[in-house]
């Protein structure tokens, strides 16, 4: 759907209506008018004396009659009705649009309404189209005839598709928030939500039919060949569009069958029709580790015919005393995290891979106390704060939290007031901690279940994907179905196998202070094309912490938030890169090969009020072999969207914040 409505048609018709018309009557106009004009005698050879022989004849110059004819006719025959089809196309072009528009609206009933308009209008498109016929018979130009009804049969099946789509989701209208003749209106929310979990399995066999409406799409645009269309003037616009068609239908496609088994086992899920059990685990993203933060608190949820209740919450330092008979603690813990000789549940988030992490983390936790589990939920700060920015202030445990900017970490309050509820000293020596994640989250629950659905769940459920599409919050379900669809959703934190360069830088801070609120980075990446086609890439972080340093005297009770920042950094690179240089370390920097990557390791510490630098140069195992480079970079979660900045040969070929993860092709300059 989305590749007809990109398609411009105007080049074609203007391309293919001019050179068929004027230009060949002229040039027959000049020849008659020379035969005219010159003497007999002025032809002298044979040749000559034929050609005018030729012209002299009576059927000859029938037949250039008649060809002049058919070149007007096809002049008239392909012009006018092509302008038609144009005009008709973009028409329904707009419909389409307005559809979209009320999509993102979270208008369902609208939604509705606008396609039903653009299917009456694409098929006015289809007659239009189904009067010029004929040119499916005419060489060259019949090709391109073909490519215009694909694009009309892609569209009614993206239709078919979306229509498909309204349906379903329309009965769950009121309780997703969105504007629609919702089927579940009456009771309270929970009942709604019980209510709309417990009928879900009718729906969920749907997604079926709009798999195979887009995949009927995506048959109809795959017999289109771009390289049909020239790469110069409107054919280069054409050629583009209908690239960039086939992408975005090939990506709906997969997206569409790889969630397809999460939408089938989502009731289940949801406690549907036995309940559910998640550990939901809090990071502090302040205090980064490698898959967001330092685990410091966590909550079991029971979840019943969609209903949410808390069991339990505490932190983690308890759950960590349950366990017995720990293991020595890995390298990296050995040599940067002082006075920490074993592995504890808070540190087993070492992998930048959630659900590797989360594996080395249930190998403890079955030792534990903890109860049995259907699956781990990581959130962060920056979710909690994005979520309390709709629904406003929230009162739990006896403290009011709002989202107001604090003058003494220049962060939101709420932020301010976990940090000092959790009072972690820099050294590790265990103080009391209260344990009020869980009520803040308990709280958070009841607010938003407790409004009118239109009140906040719409922006809760769009602010929720949008919030996992940055890794704020992070899935691991032990159901193999469910699970291969959060990842479709890249909700679950994995790092990712790519064919082309790629790039994941991960920290973790081994300091014990919230340092990561205060540190800010760059990210540079320079390419250098050699002439064999080697390519050697320089990947550089600067960073920079302007605040003082905050008092983390544990005598006088500071809240140390702002200390040395001890940063074990990891470089993630295609496999096979090879390290030519490296700077910014201070310890040697070591590579070596994890989750299907080439890993290089160093640590750094970024003081208060200073700067660092952390730099590797390395060759790529590859060579350029097109004129793009596709790159895939991999944001770490719980990290703010800091700035890259991706040069070549002095060029600026890329700036922009890294909010999720982000892949370019690019053209390096020779």
């Amino acid at each position: 759907m989305e590749g007809f409505e990109k398609i411009d048609l105007s080049g074609e018709n203007a391309a293919s209506s001019r050179p068929l018309s004027t230009p060949s009557v002229t040039r027959i106009s000049a020849a008659k008018s020379d035969v005219a004009k010159r003497p007999e005698n002025s032809f002298t050879t044979n040749r000559t004396r034929k050609g005018k022989k030729f012209f002299q004849t009576k059927k000859t110059w029938v037949v250039l009659l008649v060809l002049i004819f058919l070149l007007l006719f096809s002049a008239f025959g392909i012009f006018l009705p092509s302008r038609n089809v144009y005009k008709q196309a973009q028409i329904t072009s707009d419909k389409a649009n307005l559809a979209l528009d009320a999509l993102k609206k979270q208008n369902i009933t609208l939604m509705e309404e606008e396609l039903t308009k653009t299917r009456e209008e694409l098929k006015k498109t289809e007659s239009a189209l189904g009067a010029m016929g004929y040119l499916g018979y005419i060489p060259f130009i019949g090709s391109y005839y073909g490519d215009a009804t694909h694009l009309i049969k892609a569209g009614f099946h993206g239709l078919d598709a979306a229509d498909t789509f309204v349906a379903s989701v329309e009965p769950y209208a009121d309780v997703l928030g969105l504007k629609g003749k919702g089927s579940f209106v009456g009771g309270t929310a929970e009942q709604r939500i019980e209510t709309a979990v417990t009928t879900m399995s009718k729906i969920t066999p749907k997604i079926d039919d709009i798999v195979n409406d887009l995949e009927m799409a995506k048959n109809e645009i795959d017999k289109i060949d771009p390289d049909r269309y020239p790469s110069f003037l409107i054919g280069n616009k054409l050629k583009a569009q209908i690239i960039s068609a086939k992408k975005i239908t090939d990506d709906g496609v997969t997206f569409a069958k790889e969630a397809k088994p999460l939408i089938k086992v989502l009731p289940k899920l949801l406690g549907e029709p036995n309940e559910k059990k998640y550990l939901v685990l809090f990071q502090n993203d302040k205090e980064l580790r490698p898959t967001g933060g330092f685990l410091t608190a966590y909550a079991i949820f029971r979840v019943e015919h969609g209903i949410i209740h808390v069991d339990t919450s505490n932190d983690i330092y308890t759950l960590d005393d349950t366990i017995s008979g720990k293991q020595q603690a890995p390298r990296p813990i050995l040599e940067y995290l002082p006075k920490v000789p074993l592995l504890n549940l808070r540190d087993t988030n070492l992998s930048p891979d959630f659900v590797v992490s989360m594996n080395e983390f249930n190998k403890l936790y079955k030792k534990s106390s903890g109860p049995d589990v259907d699956g781990i939920v990581a959130i962060n700060t920056r979710a909690l704060v994005a979520i309390m920015n709709i629904l406003g202030d929230i009162q739990a445990a006896g403290t009011t939290f709002t989202t107001k900017n604090n003058q003494t970490c220049n962060c939101p309050d709420v932020v301010y007031q976990l940090e000092l509820s959790a009072d972690k000293p820099v050294q590790g020596t265990r103080t009391n901690r209260k344990a009020i994640i869980g009520d803040l989250m308990y709280a958070i629950m009841n607010k938003a279940f407790s409004s009118s659905p239109k009140l906040y769940w719409g922006r809760l459920f769009q602010e929720m994907i949008v919030q996992t599409g940055q890794k704020n919050i992070l899935f691991y379900v032990y159901d193999k179905q469910g699970q291969t669809g959060i990842e479709a959703l890249n909700g679950a934190g994995r790092i990712k196998p790519f064919d082309g360069d790629y790039l994941h830088i991960n920290e973790a801070n081994f300091g014990g202070a919230k340092s990561n609120m205060f540190v800010t980075e760059e990210v540079t990446e320079d390419y250098q094309l050699k002439s064999d086609g080697t390519i050697v890439k320089t990947v550089t972080i600067n960073y920079k912490n302007p605040f003082p340093p905050s008092d983390c005297n544990l005598e006088r009770g500071g809240l140390c938030l702002n200390a040395a920042l001890r940063d074990w950094v990891r470089v993630y690179v295609p496999k096979g890169s090879k390290l030519i240089d490296s700077q910014g370390s201070q310890v040697k920097v070591i590579n070596y090969d994890e989750l299907g990557k080439t890993v290089f390791e160093g640590f750094l510490e970024v003081r208060p009020q200073g700067s660092a630098k952390f730099m590797v140069s390395y060759q790529l195992p590859f060579k350029i072999e097109s004129s793009t480079l596709p790159l895939l970079i991999q944001k770490q979660p719980g990290i703010d969207s800091f700035q890259h900045i991706i040069t070549s040969q002095n060029r600026k070929l890329a700036n922009f914040k890294l909010d999720t993860d982000k892949e370019l092709k690019l053209t390096l300059p020779k």
